[in-house]
């Protein structure tokens, strides 16, 4: 055996270790594009916060001191315009409408998309993208040039008079919840299926090897696997659905049954309008959606990403 020296020149010209433990690594050097770049992105995120902060902070100011001192002054802070709108919007009753159109929409279009994508992605067949576009054809027409189809084919569609008032899926949840699925199904489905390709086809061999149905595939394998993504399309949706109000006026005709969207337009007066009032009731009806994404906050970033590329 020959032994090695080391002379100061070779160990000079060796690389360095990359940072050990308790050691930083270098920053990047701020050239003058990456200083342009982060100031267009603090630009752009105080240009989309301002209007949140404007509404937040006017939902706090009494309406006659903004009225006399404008919107520009400090000063006039109070909750009553929180409480007024509490009462006179009816958020409770409006709320609850949502809550009873919102779940059921957002767990059935989960559970479809879910059984659309794992058809898709785990079995191959001569029509398999062909039904993926079919699904997914139905958020590429927007909403406005279905308004007379749908309302026709809901009018003639009779139903038992426990499900609806009118005889027909008009002025009735169920309708309201049935146009939600179907317009929400396709978006989420091609979510899912492309997330569904990256999970390795050896679970699912090893899983017919040990005698598992395609039924136990589904839910004790592939819906287990795909939580990320559902928590976060489940933040898409419940925003999405919760916020619908197009479909609400459409289908809907009794004022009871109204979604809490529509009770910012009780905060509306005959020949005047306090903007301010009208702040704080969309603040409050914002406050659901917010709590749900804060909750599945995690969740929605790393279900968002994952998928994203296969292999």
């Amino acid at each position: 055996m020959t032994a090695t020296t080391v002379t100061p020149q070779d160990a000079k010209t060796r690389k360095s270790p990359g940072p050990g433990k308790g050691q930083t690594a270098q920053k990047r050097p701020m050239t003058a594009g990456r200083v342009g770049l982060q100031a267009f992105l603090i630009v752009m995120a105080l240009v989309w916060l301002f209007p949140v902060f404007f509404a937040v902070v006017s939902s706090f100011r009494d309406y006659s001191y903004t009225a006399q001192h404008g919107y520009v002054s400090f000063g006039g802070f109070t909750i009553q315009n929180y409480v007024q709108a509490y009462q006179q919007a009816n958020f409770a009753h409006t709320l609850a409408n949502s809550a009873m159109i919102t779940i059921p929409a957002v767990l059935l279009t989960l559970f479809l998309s879910c059984c659309i994508a794992f058809v898709v992605s785990r079995f191959n067949f001569k029509f398999n993208l062909a039904l993926l576009g079919l699904f997914t054809a139905a958020n590429l027409l927007p909403p406005q040039a279905l308004l007379i189809p749908v309302f026709r084919m809901f009018k003639a569609i009779n139903v038992p008079y426990w499900i609806s008032d009118s005889g027909t899926l008009l002025n009735s949840y169920y309708g309201l919840i049935a146009v939600n699925v179907a317009f929400q199904t396709g978006f989420c489905a091609f979510v899912l299926s492309n997330y569904m390709k990256t999970l390795p086809r050896e679970l699912y061999e090893s899983a017919v090897v040990d005698g598992a149905s395609v039924t136990r595939q589904f839910f004790q394998l592939t819906l287990p696997l795909c939580r990320p993504p559902l928590a976060a399309l489940a933040t898409l949706e419940v925003t999405w659905i919760y916020n619908e109000f197009f479909w609400a006026t459409v289908l809907l005709s009794s004022g009871d049954k109204y979604p809490v969207t529509s009770s910012l337009n009780n905060l509306r007066g005959q020949f005047f309008t306090d903007n301010n009032l009208v702040a704080a009731g969309s603040v409050l009806v914002a406050l659901p959606t917010l709590i749900v994404f804060f909750a599945l906050q995690k969740q929605f970033v790393s279900g968002l990403t994952l998928g994203a590329t296969k292999g």
